[in-house]
């Protein structure tokens, strides 16, 4: 199934988790699926996988993970292929198997540039990723966007222009990076409409459970900290409970927000903690 088919039926949540780690305990790995089963049992319209335990970009056990949730859940799950990481050939291959495993999505991104910033695969942008994609199968694929303007783009409107070849090049529907100003997010929605992109639009949440993390994160992609996010989190710092609890409830009224707006969809960052996407979607269920 071609998870933008979902949208027929608005809004669409989704959510995102990590494969465990090559060198995850036996414990670790019993308890990854013990939270997995939490997540399946909240019905998301489709979970996506990201390459390697938090992007590393080691494939570990993405595929047989996808296979897993399909097989075990009947839920979609949709691969993300980082193109960086990636020869012409390597794609043709992962896509075959894809397809023998009958997965119908794919979220093709660019990866985070290496240290060095030298790409060593052969695909420089996503959008030539996407190309590689539609020209070898009937794929539906996801793409990723960023309400709060890519880190690399010269300024919103060459983001835009961007984002808009790789809709064109065959994305069919867009994840948003995390924010925690949803105005920025409505306002991103003004550009891709400006811009002709007529695609679906997931407003991607995380919630705040630990503020160093949260830091790095949207210092990496280039996302603002609002006032009253970054008082919330020095208030909380030294209470991790308080600090989950708040960031819970923030990502509550962000998802209020949007779904009183009329959003697509919401997709989920997870961080593989059950927990907290459970509260959130108990918060959220008479709202869909």
């Amino acid at each position: 199934m071609k998870v933008v088919d979902c949208f027929k039926e608005r809004p669409v949540i989704s959510f995102e988790i990590f494969p465990p780690r090559p060198s995850a305990s036996e414990k670790a790995i019993e308890r990854f699926y013990d939270n997995l089963d939490v997540l399946a049992s909240l019905k998301p319209a489709y979970i996506s996988v990201t390459y390697g335990a938090g992007g590393s970009g080691k494939n570990s056990g993405t595929l047989d993970l996808c296979r897993y949730i399909k097989k075990t859940y009947g839920i979609e799950a949709v691969p993300h292929i980082p193109g960086i990481h990636f020869t012409k050939a390597a794609v043709k291959a992962y896509l075959a198997e894809l397809k023998a495993a009958n997965i119908d999505n794919i979220l093709a991104l660019r990866g985070d540039l290496p240290q060095d910033g030298v790409i060593k695969g052969d695909f420089q942008y996503a959008s030539d990723l996407v190309s590689e994609i539609k020209r070898d199968g009937d794929f539906n694929v996801l793409g990723a966007c960023y309400p709060d303007v890519h880190p690399e783009a010269k300024d919103s409107v060459d983001d835009i222009k961007n984002l808009k070849c790789k809709v064109d090049a065959g994305v069919s529907q867009l994840i948003t990076q995390l924010f925690f100003e949803n105005e920025h997010y409505y306002r991103f929605l003004e550009r891709c409409e400006l811009a002709d992109i007529n695609v679906p639009v997931q407003a991607g949440i995380m919630s705040v459970v630990n503020e160093r993390q949260i830091k790095r994160m949207a210092t990496m992609n280039g996302v603002g900290l609002p006032q009253k996010f970054l008082k919330m989190m020095n208030h909380y710092q030294d209470n991790p409970v308080a600090m989950r609890d708040a960031g819970t409830a923030y990502a509550i009224d962000q998802i209020v927000d949007l779904l009183s707006e009329g959003v697509d969809g919401v997709h989920l960052y997870t961080m593989d903690n059950p927990v907290v996407t459970k509260r959130i979607c108990g918060a959220i269920e008479t709202l869909i």
